[in-house]
């Protein structure tokens, strides 16, 4: 497969920062500093994988992509709400996200919770957005789907069981997987489906790109503890050692670093071969797949 998988997310990372810069709130406009602090994370760099699968789910089901843009943007928002709160001293207790000092560091614990709340709220605004152009029982959908990804069957309810998982050291491999399933792998695939679904995509492609979603999802996870034991720190904008050091539930935890890197790389062909109904335009999805366990960051 000769896909450029660099040019494809240069474009779609420009495509969604000019969408989320005209959807943000300006800094001048009160409360200035909430505003200020919204910003300031949402704009700290970041990979925009999730807005990228939304687009991505968007053209392999066959409709254009700036359908879904609002999606890719609330999608991002909700992204960066939970690292903002992740961050908090009560959860990781992080100072740094990307090279730069997290946002309580900068504007302090009480504004960085507000930060969190206010893009979440913002999310479900700009989904909503996406009936100007897709139908409405489509929007409806996709923002259930993004709700139950996000909540307490998803990402939140994921990160209250990693913290409930710390310092267990009999822990099962069938636990951590529940675990990852919820705190990354939900949203992940919600990005995708959704997309796909905003343009009518249904049936057993629909089935495929699910598949997909949840292979992606913990590859991308096990990829993430593998880095945090492997990683460059100026490459991942972070220290590296925080899982050992907070005793976390992770497959290298419980497995090991080679059978760890094993079940990812696995993950990852089964990912692919979700994708087998599909032709040349789920050629970004395939190069995403392998990014997700060559990656640096």
């Amino acid at each position: 497969m000769n896909f450029d998988l660099k040019h494809y997310i240069q474009q779609r990372r420009e495509t969604v920062d000019r969408a989320l810069d005209g959807y943000l709130p300006p800094t001048d406009q009160p409360p200035e500093t909430l505003h200020c602090a919204m910003r300031y994370s949402l704009f700290c760099g970041g990979k925009r994988l999730r807005p990228i699968l939304v687009l991505a789910g968007a053209e392999v089901g066959g409709g254009g992509e700036s359908v879904a843009v609002p999606l890719a943007c609330a999608v991002e928002c909700i992204h960066t709400f939970s690292l903002i709160h992740d961050d908090l001293p009560a959860i990781d207790n992080d100072d740094l996200r990307r090279g730069q000092p997290t946002n309580h560091k900068v504007y302090g614990e009480a504004i960085a919770i507000l930060a969190g709340d206010a893009l979440l709220a913002l999310a479900f605004e700009l989904i909503e957005r996406c009936r100007e152009s897709a139908p409405s029982d489509a929007v409806l959908d996709v923002i259930s789907m993004i709700a139950k990804a996000s909540g307490t069957f998803g990402m939140v309810g994921g990160q209250v069981a990693d913290i409930q998982s710390e310092h267990i050291d009999d822990i099962s491999i069938e636990a951590v997987r529940a675990i990852h399933e919820r705190k990354t792998g939900a949203l992940l695939a919600a990005s995708l489906l959704g997309g796909a679904r905003l343009v009518g995509l249904s049936g057993a492609p629909y089935d495929a790109l699910a598949e997909y979603g949840r292979q992606i999802g913990l590859a991308f996870q096990i990829t993430d503890d593998l880095l945090d034991i492997e990683g460059d720190p100026e490459l991942l904008g972070k220290p590296v050692g925080s899982d050992e050091k907070n005793d976390k539930a992770t497959y290298p935890k419980v497995l090991g670093v080679d059978r760890s890197w094993q079940i990812a790389r696995d993950a990852t062909q089964a990912a692919i071969s979700a994708l087998t109904p599909f032709g040349p335009e789920a050629d970004p999805l395939r190069a995403l797949a392998l990014y997700m366990v060559e990656r640096d960051s």
